[in-house]
């Protein structure tokens, strides 16, 4: 019969390594944890072989006194937590004790300090769980963390290790990580002596370090919030950081603030999605879904957004004891915190068009747009003219006839295609989106504003209105019904005349009047006053089908944007109808009125701009 017995300090340590250090990359975090603990302003890191080989990281941190260098390297020994109260508040990251003890377990380390009084360093050595002495060494002010050959008194468990390229892309995620948490510091990773990432010490003037500090907690979030662009720009793209916008919002003690990316700068996977809580990269459902509901209907299908999101909050508001990584936590409110973040992104991201003309503004992904690339052609020849006005090309092409510099305008100058209205023509400022021009290709609609040239996918934009209006009214308990001066009938089997029957009531709700005319026929008597463009059988069928799948309950609420987003696309205008200019312009107008109109239901893009410099460029003017 087996006894129980006491198990060594070495093997209770190696069983904790296998949760604490699972990778080169787990012994990174916890050490750039240390690091950014000690206050340091400068982090070194250096690797071999993945990580594996070598994993060395040197700050120029508060260092660790030489009679204190054997308890760093014991479990449970922290200088960042004292008692019961302290864990229930963290404001470090590290506290647990137990990640070098681990590493010490299953490496080769040598721990190198000197604190800035002293006149030299100390280093102390372990293998196998046994330490040296400590002795004096060379080393400048802050501490050296070295690790060589992780794993290797477990060749099992070293085993389970991928390629040195696998390993590798993990630790540089983790230092990505922890470099976008804290553009105050300046990081280095080099790989078998080969420079990968060199980043400054960043301040909101990006030329002076911010102020050293001995935790996160410390460093204030307007500093960090200014730096934040430079840090994201040079880790994560340029492209990302012009195509996402500021986050900022407080309420309740709590503080969202970074970059979300608009809907068009989209993902396959979610590699560029970031959230920190007070400074510590964690993954969260409560969060991850919030950030989901918020994107829900202006993200095309399985695409995914790209953001980097910080949460400042009490530390006693949330629990970061959950896992030995410490990359999951466990919120007091959870929901509060859920409805806090949903509602701050879901109002950036609803700012209408007419706060963000620049929003769009991707001339790249425009000139692949093949029927752009094409001469635009007008139905009747123009003679264009230099304009040093805003409006002039806009008058000479609809006709707006007055007197520019004493003399009068040739009646010939220009046929009219159309006229707008005159209250459209007396507009004091021109538009966000501007004026019409023409339609090309039967899709788009062009237009000029201050900038440049506009260009609109006129069926995505009018979707994403009636989209917008129709929620606005089912938030109102229903959507204004129009009577039908003919019902139209169609055919139909048991089951849809039964679902009519059935769910009359949430029918009335969504605008629509359907009624049994005969065992196998159906009649629309009435229908959503604003889907005036819709085929009322097709519309009909849509809503029958969702009644028959999810029931009128869930028609209602969970599936409510996806049966309004297809009644949308349903009424907006189809591609190659012709619209006059007075429409085209209400379509513009409509848009820099309505939330999201960036993106139609399925997230795609509804208009580009294009500005005259790079217009004169493709055209080489001026060359």
């Amino acid at each position: 019969m087996a006894t129980i017995q006491l198990l060594s300090d070495l093997l209770i340590n190696q069983i904790a390594a296998g949760e604490v250090i699972e990778r080169p990359a787990a012994a990174l975090k916890e050490m750039l944890e240390n690091s950014l603990d000690a206050g340091a302003t400068e982090i070194i890191v250096q690797l071999e072989g993945g990580g594996v080989k070598l994993l060395r990281v040197r700050d120029n941190g508060n260092g660790i006194a030489p009679d204190e260098l054997p308890f760093a390297l014991m479990r449970h020994a922290t200088s960042k937590i004292a008692s019961l109260a302290d864990l229930q508040r963290v404001a470090s990251m590290g506290f647990r004790g137990e990640a070098l003890a681990s590493m010490a377990a299953v490496a080769q380390v040598t721990l190198t300090s000197r604190m800035a009084e002293s006149q030299h360093a100390w280093q102390i050595q372990s293998v196998d769980g046994s330490q040296s002495e400590v002795i004096p060494a060379a080393h400048a002010h802050g501490t050296s963390v070295e690790i060589r050959e992780l794993y290797f008194n477990t060749p099992a468990r070293r085993k389970f290790l991928k390629s040195e390229a696998t390993e590798l892309a993990y630790c540089e995620e983790t230092f990505k990580r922890i470099a976008l948490s804290r553009p105050d510091v300046a990081f280095s990773l080099q790989h078998n002596n080969r420079m990968m990432w060199q980043l400054p010490m960043l301040s909101s003037s990006g030329c002076t370090p911010l102020a050293s500090t001995s935790t996160v907690s410390e460093v204030s979030w307007e500093e960090k919030a200014e730096a934040l662009p430079k840090r994201i720009e040079a880790m994560l793209s340029k492209e990302f950081a012009q195509s996402a916008v500021p986050v900022s919002r407080k309420a309740a003690g709590l503080h969202l603030y970074g970059m979300a990316s608009l809907p068009a700068y989209s993902k396959a996977s979610r590699e560029a999605q970031y959230f920190f809580v007070n400074g510590r990269f964690i993954r969260d459902k409560v969060i991850a879904h919030a950030i989901r509901q918020a994107y829900q209907d202006i993200l095309h299908h399985q695409r995914h957004p790209a953001f980097v999101l910080f949460l400042d909050m009490p530390p006693e508001l949330v629990d970061v004891n959950v896992h030995p990584a410490k990359i999951e936590v466990r919120f007091r409110e959870s929901q509060a915190i859920h409805q806090f973040v949903f509602h701050t992104l879901q109002q950036v991201l609803s700012t209408p068009v007419a706060l963000k003309e620049n929003a769009s503004d991707l001339p790249n992904q425009l000139a692949q747009i093949p029927s752009v690339q094409r001469t635009m052609s007008m139905q009747q020849p123009l003679q264009l003219h230099t304009a040093s006005q805003p409006l002039a090309f806009y008058d000479a092409l609809f006709g707006r006839k007055e007197s520019r510099g004493g003399e009068e305008d040739n009646q010939n100058d220009a046929p009219i295609l159309s006229t707008p209205s005159q209250s459209f023509l007396s507009e004091p400022e021109i538009p966000p989106l501007g004026f019409a021009l023409a339609q090309l290709a039967g899709i788009y609609l062009l237009a000029q504003n201050e900038h440049g040239l506009v260009v609109v996918d006129m069926h995505a934009a009018h979707e994403r209105i009636v989209y917008e209006r129709l929620k606005t009214a089912l938030d109102g308990q229903q959507i204004p019904m129009q009577p039908l001066l003919i019902p139209v009938s169609f055919a139909a089997d048991a089951l849809d005349i039964a679902t009519a029957e059935e769910n009359h009531a949430a029918m009335t709700q969504l605008g629509f009047d359907i009624a049994p005319l005969s065992l196998t026929t159906l009649a629309v008597r009435a229908m959503p006053a604003m889907l005036k463009q819709a085929n009322a059988e097709a519309a009909a069928r849509d809503v029958l089908h969702e009644m028959r799948e999810y029931g009128a309950s869930r028609v209602l609420t969970e599936r409510r944007n996806e049966v309004l987003s297809t009644l949308a696309c349903h009424s907006a205008v189809r591609a190659n109808q012709i619209l006059t200019v007075p429409e085209m312009n209400n379509i513009l107008r409509e848009m820099e009125r309505t939330e999201r109109s960036g993106q139609c239901n399925h997230g795609r893009p509804t208009w580009f701009q294009m500005s005259i410099a790079e217009l004169d460029t493709l055209f080489m003017r001026g060359k």
